[in-house]
């Protein structure tokens, strides 16, 4: 992985496409052996088009699973993520549209039992941020868009995926550091990601009897299409430079965790943990 703190400071349109960045992400899992932790397997993926999500897809293929990824718009992306999965020999389904709209956002668990046959791992992964430099900037429009996408739609996938993985399945959210102490210019984000924390708890507590396990990875800055498409070029340019490890990760070093929480070989005896990621941080508690 590279050691740089820089990158360039790109300006992109939201959501953010990888072949617009001048520095594309590590997150095709390239130097990645699985050994069939998740043969026999399918799991749903949202905002799977690219970054972390690709990087779990892809991780995820290699283990032996069949993937769904559900995301916005990026369609370029999302069909070289389906053409990742199958080069592994594992069938691959994307779909498109808005996880906001709750109707949507149920109706791809039910297109993935569909067309894969069956849901084991749910990844709610999907995130949308937007910064600002003063709380008063922060619109009540924008608010309700950051809930929408990144907790309740949380809420619609986990509660249409609930009957097909109940007996053994695994869910696996997607929070963040700014979820765990906060963040001055993502006050929204940051709510929303403490949710996601809190939920995540308290389902685990809810579904342990249809043994399902629910777990969250929490990872501190990560280089992903989503920074230059939400971050002014200044701060891209530094992005993640703030932690002891001197820069953001790379997708691909983030979603080996997915994948323990995603196989019961693993993580068998975890659920309601929070595994945080975060450059060489330590968290007080």
């Amino acid at each position: 992985m590279s050691d740089s703190n820089q990158h360039p400071p790109d300006d992109l349109a939201y959501p953010g496409e990888t072949g617009d960045m001048t520095d594309r992400p590590q997150d095709e899992m390239r130097e990645y052996r699985g050994r069939e932790l998740l043969a026999g397997k399918t799991a749903l993926i949202t905002g799977g088009d690219s970054g972390i999500g690709r990087a779990v897809a892809v991780a995820f293929a290699k283990e032996g699973a069949d993937v769904a990824i559900a995301y916005l718009e990026e369609s370029d992306d999302a069909r070289h993520t389906v053409a990742l999965v199958e080069a592994t020999g594992r069938r691959a389904a994307a779909y498109a549209g808005d996880l906001a709209d709750s109707e949507h956002a149920a109706g791809i668990v039910r297109r993935t039992v569909t067309d894969l046959g069956d849901l084991d791992v749910l990844v709610n992964n999907i995130a949308f941020q937007n910064p600002v430099d003063d709380f008063l900037e922060l619109t009540p429009e924008q608010w309700r868009r950051t809930f929408d996408v990144n907790i309740d739609s949380f809420f619609h996938t986990t509660r249409a995926a609930v009957p097909h993985l109940t007996g053994g399945g695994a869910i696996v959210n997607t929070g963040s550091i700014n979820g765990l102490r906060g963040n001055k210019q993502l006050i929204d984000y940051s709510a929303t990601k403490g949710a996601v924390t809190a939920l995540t708890y308290s389902l685990a507590q809810s579904l342990l009897e249809r043994r399902i396990r629910v777990n969250c990875v929490a990872p501190g800055p990560v280089w992903t299409p989503l920074i230059p498409a939400t971050m002014p070029p200044d701060k891209v340019a530094d992005f993640g430079a703030q932690v002891p490890f001197g820069r953001a990760a790379q997708p691909d070093e983030i979603a080996p965790s997915y994948v323990f929480f995603a196989a019961d070989e693993l993580s068998s005896y975890y659920s309601g943990e929070v595994l945080a990621p975060i450059g060489g941080e330590t968290l007080p508690g």
